[in-house]
């Protein structure tokens, strides 16, 4: 057994000779060679009778009479925004009424391509501004193609190579004027066709995709095109609007693929950077912009988009891949264990468009502090259009990518979930299977059993969480001699026999994320933030009996400040650990673990327009008594104060005002 410790999975293997290629560290496992389990399982469970799964019988945009499936009518981002996610969720649950659905989808949207190589609504083929102004809209097809590529990854379908070819030669062929022309918004009279050009970049990975299988050099020539017609930075930053930068900061590091420049990739950092140095000023990665950033807004009670979530934690897994860096891997933890379960009700039935991290109400008042009035907070399955379909992206794109295969011929434990995958390794493409048993993310500990008819030798890496010091792993119960940083992978390469076991070790100790702007603080353990335990009144505001919508109201108090040892945080915070039951863990009732932590309330600290007041600065005073009081994970906390400001009594201290 030979045993290092790599900071990144490298790209090991050169392009096979005579054949273009784009290599990348890591390469997505085709659709069902990883199946979930435990809550993860339990997330697609719920989705198959809650909103995605019935979202046919919901939404007007997925009626039959929408473009995908003919005629003239509109087909653009709500219906491959929803299938990439329904389609998945199909095959990853087995459930025949939703893989009947999904295949009639598919087969339509075969079927819609013409002689010329376009594919879709006929409608956006030819988009009709006021002023005369036409152009071809392409941006329902930058999404349609996830859902052909992971269809073809799942069953080899024979006529997806051949649609993309011919469609890719429909885009070489349209002239300048119909390919991502300039458009005067206003004169056009319509604002959809322009949203193709903010996200151009969005193209790249399916370019490429289809240049490897290929090799034809026109693709690249293309792909380039496309690059070259993505929207310019609107200012010192890259986009204000939040789904347009989840997507957009990706772009020149996708592009560095063809490019091989490093600087691509570094712009893409940079980008990130600078976005969430500034407006991030939130616990694991979101960032305050409610559709769109703007001047001052930057206290944690600023909402995120849903659409953001699903569209950021995609974009890890194309620059994971793409760099071997396991950073992406830790940040789309963070999105997805700590803000995506909060933006969903617990039976995922309905969802809402904006989540802070300092939201203790849930109503349906248009008063907010957001840019976008009218309902914004407040849980349905029917009024959020782009979010209500994209959202079914978010549990089946995460449990794809729990594992990652490697150049080497080898697996990467990518993200830590209960799962199962099943996988070809090795020189010569055996088959394993490992059975991974956890309860991360409430848990440090998860066990691996491989299951093979004969011996295979391969590399298996484990990512190490940048959180994690103390990594542990273990083969057959002899523990690794090596103590890997955190941010790295533990590489293990060795002959692997049926029954081999692994054990992993990650203490999940106590700390604090502090604020610069107030001084505020947020508590952390492992991969997971937590919030002040706030108990809920859920009250309907609208919808149907069958499809109801939702405000949620505190029956608690929620404006605490800490009394903590900023330089000893643990010493006045204890652990409660609940164990993970059968259900859905993401509630108040069955958060699986708290945090017993010392407060005072600041009567002061009220709402204003319905929207929590922004942080002061800390050390606050308060002359209400000390008290215990519950945080619980950020996922769990549907109503939810995780920025807290810290109490003090000295001479800096500072009353609310």
């Amino acid at each position: 057994m030979r045993v290092t410790v790599v900071p990144k999975i490298e790209q090991t293997t050169a392009p096979a000779a005579g054949r273009g290629y784009l290599p990348e560290a890591l390469t997505k496992l085709p659709l069902g060679s990883v199946r979930p389990a435990g809550w993860l399982k339990h997330q697609l469970d719920l989705m198959v009778d809650g909103m995605t799964g019935r979202l046919p019988e919901l939404s007007r945009f997925l009626a039959p009479k929408n473009g995908w499936f003919g005629g003239d009518n509109e087909g653009w981002e709500e219906q491959p925004y929803w299938l990439r996610g329904f389609h998945d969720l199909a095959v990853l649950t087995g459930d025949p009424r939703l893989l009947e659905i999904a295949r009639q989808w598919i087969e339509a949207v075969i079927a819609s391509q013409d002689e010329d190589g376009y594919f879709g609504a006929r409608y956006h083929k030819r988009v009709v501004g006021q002023n005369g102004q036409a152009v071809t809209d392409l941006w329902p097809h930058m999404v349609m193609i996830d859902a052909l590529i992971n269809h073809y990854e799942h069953t080899k379908d024979p006529r997806i190579e051949p649609l993309l070819t011919r469609f890719f030669r429909f885009c070489q062929a349209l002239p300048d004027d119909l390919f991502l022309p300039d458009i005067d918004t206003q004169a056009f009279g319509d604002w959809k066709p322009i949203i193709q050009h903010a996200r151009a970049g969005d193209m790249l990975p399916h370019i490429y995709w289809l240049y490897n299988r290929i090799g034809e050099p026109w693709l690249l020539d293309l792909a380039t095109r496309f690059y070259q017609r993505i929207t310019p930075p609107r200012d010192e930053w890259l986009d204000h609007h939040i789904v347009h930068f989840t997507q957009r900061f990706r772009y020149p590091g996708s592009y560095s693929l063809q490019s091989g420049q490093v600087w691509h990739l570094a712009a893409s950092e940079y980008w990130y950077a600078q976005h969430l140095g500034t407006w991030g000023q939130q616990p694991r990665g979101i960032f305050g912009a409610d559709e769109n950033i703007r001047p001052g807004k930057v206290d944690p009670r600023q909402g995120f988009e849903t659409c953001g979530m699903v569209e950021f934690a995609k974009s890890f897994y194309i620059l994971g891949r793409i760099t071997g860096d396991p950073i992406y891997a830790d940040r789309c933890e963070d999105i997805l264990l700590n803000h995506f379960p909060a933006a969903q009700t617990p039976d995922l039935k309905g969802l809402k468009y904006l989540t802070a991290s300092n939201q203790p109400q849930l109503d349906a008042s248009g008063d907010h502090d957001y840019q976008n009035k009218g309902r914004q907070i407040c849980y349905s399955p029917h009024i959020y259009r782009c979010c209500q379909h994209n959202v079914a992206m978010g549990w089946p794109w995460y449990s794809q990518n729990l594992w990652q295969g490697t150049a080497d011929n080898g697996l990467a434990a990518w993200l830590y979930a209960p799962n199962q995958i099943t996988a070809r390794v090795g020189a010569d493409a055996a088959e394993v299977t490992i059975n991974v048993a956890t309860d991360y993310p409430f848990d440090g500990k998860v066990e691996m059993v491989c299951s093979c008819a004969q011996p295979i030798a391969f590399p298996l890496y484990l990512r190490v969480p940048r959180w994690c010091a103390g990594f542990r792993a273990s083969v057959n119960g002899e523990l690794v001699d090596l103590a890997p940083d955190p941010g790295t992978c533990l590489r293990i390469e060795r002959t692997w026999n049926d029954g081999d076991r692994v054990e992993i070790e990650m203490p999940m100790t106590i700390g604090l994320t502090e604020w610069p702007r107030t001084g505020s603080v947020t508590v952390d353990r492992g991969p997971l933030s937590y919030s002040v335990r706030i108990e809920e009144r859920w009250q309907r505001c609208g919808g149907t009996d069958e499809w109801p919508e939702w405000e949620v109201f505190p029956t608690t108090p929620w404006n605490y400040g800490l009394v903590i040892d900023r330089k000893n945080p643990a010493a006045s915070l204890e652990v409660v650990e609940r164990g993970l039951g059968d259900g859905q863990p993401w509630t108040v009732e069955h958060a699986p673990v708290q945090i017993i932590a010392r407060g005072k309330r600041i009567p002061a600290w009220r709402l204003e327009n319905e929207t929590v007041q922004p942080l002061q600065v800390s050390p606050v005073r308060s002359s209400e008594p000390e008290q215990a009081i519950t945080l619980i994970p950020l996922g769990c906390a549907r109503l939810r104060m995780s920025c807290l400001p810290v109490i003090g009594e000295g001479p800096d201290a500072r009353e609310w005002q």
